[in-house]
């Protein structure tokens, strides 16, 4: 494969998981990256111990990693939920908990894109009142994100894996994506556009890189089906990421794929180590 000018980030939430959380950054930089993202990484935990979050910064910072993008508090992620955003009561509490402390992590790290996972549907609570706490706490973390100059991103995932997630199509997460923007008038919620999801519901990819790139702040990719490495599908990374390419997108490309069986550094074989290091 190609992509001798994309830049790529590794998910250390999906990849290295056989790994201690520490010894991740540490782990891809021996792999050849110089660039990371993180779903939260303390699920029980929206506002973590200060220990903690000096521990990660330390791993990150002593691996040479750069922090690119950060999940705000989800849930059980990996696990059953889907973000905490649009559920009343305490899950939607510590989402708010959690922006704050976040955003002070990501950009101690020089990071300022933040993915704000929706959440699943409730049973006992209208569809329409999740929607109007959604909304609220979007905004809130979008107006948040805006005093350190960021940029809120929002995630269409698939129906299969996320029968119970609202947000499961391009244009219901660009819906959103206006909404919130409408709502604050700061213009700065975007896309996240990921491939494999979009994939995975059926949908045009290059109608959507068409479409929707100029709406996109970050991209990740898995191969379809087993969202696996790039390569142990059927999806064409060379013809999609030029694809972006052309279309405008010059932001960061996320490895959100599982490894397999083997140790997630043996699953790089298909980007050729030059190209690893962001340039």
């Amino acid at each position: 494969m190609g992509f001798p000018d994309t830049r790529f980030n590794v998910n250390l939430s999906i990849l290295f998981t056989e790994l201690p959380l520490l010894e991740r950054p540490a782990a891809a930089r021996a792999a050849g990256f110089t660039a990371v993202e993180l779903w939260w990484p303390w699920v029980d935990a929206p506002v973590p111990e200060q220990a903690e979050l000096d521990a990660l910064r330390d791993a990150l910072d002593d691996a040479g990693t750069r922090l690119v993008g950060l999940n705000f508090y989800a849930g059980q992620l990996p696990g059953p939920d889907r973000g905490a955003l649009s559920i009343p009561g305490e899950e939607s509490e510590k989402f708010r908990a959690n922006v704050p402390v976040a955003i002070e992590f990501a950009t101690s790290l020089g990071c300022t894109t933040f993915n704000a996972l929706y959440g699943n549907r409730v049973e006992g609570v209208a569809p329409e009142e999740q929607d109007r706490l959604a909304l609220e706490n979007l905004a809130f973390a979008a107006r948040a994100v805006a005093e350190v100059d960021g940029t809120l991103i929002i995630e269409a995932l698939n129906a299969p894996e996320s029968p119970k997630c609202p947000i499961v199509s391009a244009p219901k997460a660009i819906e959103v994506v206006d909404a919130v923007n409408a709502a604050t008038g700061l213009d700065n919620a975007r896309f996240l556009m990921d491939l494999y999801h979009l994939s995975m519901n059926g949908e045009d990819l290059d109608e959507v890189i068409d479409r929707y790139t100029d709406k996109t702040a970050h991209v990740q990719i898995a191969d379809n089906p087993g969202r696996g490495a790039p390569g142990t599908g059927e999806l064409d990374f060379d013809a999609l990421l030029d694809r972006l390419k052309k279309a405008g997108y010059d932001g960061w490309i996320g490895l959100e794929y599982k490894p397999g069986e083997a140790p997630s550094a043996s699953s790089f074989a298909w980007l050729p180590a030059p190209l690893r290091a962001a340039p």
